[in-house]
């Protein structure tokens, strides 16, 4: 959930040169992001909202509606909403922050091609791929006019085409564009960048999917020396290095190296983050699926309800990753004989999808 934040936020610093939104209001407005960057990395997502939904308020009374700081504004609620499921009211905010920056820059501008991808990841999301591709080659075309074909902007959106081939399992078409984007962030950023350290990751991915293991396993272990080496080996960075090498392991049948990498990464999160943090979901869930391939069913059961329990405390209970939590659950159950449970879950997944539609 973070790294989109991240990039946006990053993104629209550019595009703020302009900004004139100066005094105690302009105070306010960055105080107001600020907080709401704060809130959305520790899971409190209604109460970042809230911070938004006032911050966008000030830059438009103050800057009128067209202006950059309401785009970087309209984003992030984007954002926001987009993280709580609420995919239509997120579409209609991503539009009108690119709308407002086209205006405000014009459509060639380097930083409304990072617009563009905020709605691209969304489409992407939903599982929309010919539409994300599109909006993803427009900002990869932008990128590349506006800044040239070796800048690291242009090796995020490679990275981000790249990606939708990858969630379509197009390992052969993903393949070259993860290449590409992994030598300009080299070149551009030094070898032990984190920029370098993903690419190396997503690279890995590709390899792992094709079952080229002996070529994936040094990719993630390049990457997770990297993110230990930059950030301490304590960092919940570290934690996400750790899970892919471990599910590079479980996908080999290792299951003993897997579960205690998956361990260490959900420890480390823990202490950094606290027991109920957002961020321990994908540790939980990688752990539970491989007990459950182990046929370990009830240790399995207590990760999968752990990950229920977090995803509804920050989600709500009609969200699409709660519907994935029960389907969970509800397998899990029917591995185990214990049918009436898993049909209860299955019938609540079911209405939930069917609300989203």
């Amino acid at each position: 959930m973070r790294k989109r934040l991240v990039r946006l936020l990053a993104g629209f610093g550019m595009a703020l040169v302009a900004a004139q939104l100066v005094g105690a209001q302009g105070d306010l407005w960055r105080s107001l992001i600020q907080r709401a960057e704060v809130l959305q990395r520790q899971g409190h997502y209604e109460e970042a909202v809230a911070a938004v939904t006032k911050a966008l308020a000030i830059a438009e009374r103050d800057l009128g509606p067209e202006h950059p700081d309401v785009a970087t504004s309209l984003n992030f609620l984007a954002l926001l909403r987009e993280t709580k499921g609420e995919y239509r009211e997120a579409e209609d905010l991503y539009k009108r922050a690119l709308g407002v920056m086209e205006k405000a820059l014009g459509r060639e501008h380097h930083s409304v091609a990072i617009a563009v991808g905020n709605l691209a990841g969304l489409y992407k999301t939903q599982g929309r791929y010919a539409a994300a591709e599109s909006m993803y080659r427009r900002a990869l075309e932008l990128a590349e006019k506006a800044l040239g074909p070796h800048h690291p902007n242009v090796a995020a959106a490679l990275n981000n085409l790249a990606g939708v081939h990858y969630a379509q399992e197009h390992f052969a078409a993903a393949k070259p564009f993860y290449e590409r984007a992994l030598a300009i962030r080299e070149k551009a950023l030094g070898p032990h960048n984190s920029a370098v350290a993903e690419s190396l990751n997503n690279l890995a991915a590709v390899h792992r999917a094709r079952d080229e293991f002996a070529v994936a396993e040094p990719l993630y272990r390049r990457s997770l020396s990297i993110v230990a080496d930059r950030l301490g080996p304590h960092h919940p960075a570290v934690a996400v290095a750790l899970n892919n090498l471990a599910e590079l392991h479980g996908a080999q049948g290792r299951y003993a190296e897997a579960e205690l990498l998956h361990q260490r990464a959900l420890t480390i999160q823990e202490v950094a983050l606290g027991p109920e943090h957002p961020d321990l979901d994908e540790s939980l869930n990688y752990l539970a699926d491989l007990y459950g391939a182990q046929g370990r069913f009830a240790a399995a059961e207590n990760l999968y309800r752990r990950s229920l329990a977090i995803r509804e405390k920050h989600l709500g209970p009609d969200h699409p990753l709660v519907a994935r939590s029960l389907d969970n659950l509800s397998k899990v159950y029917t591995l185990m004989g214990r049918l009436e449970d898993a049909r209860r879950l299955s019938d609540r997944a079911a209405k939930i999808r069917g609300r989203l539609r």
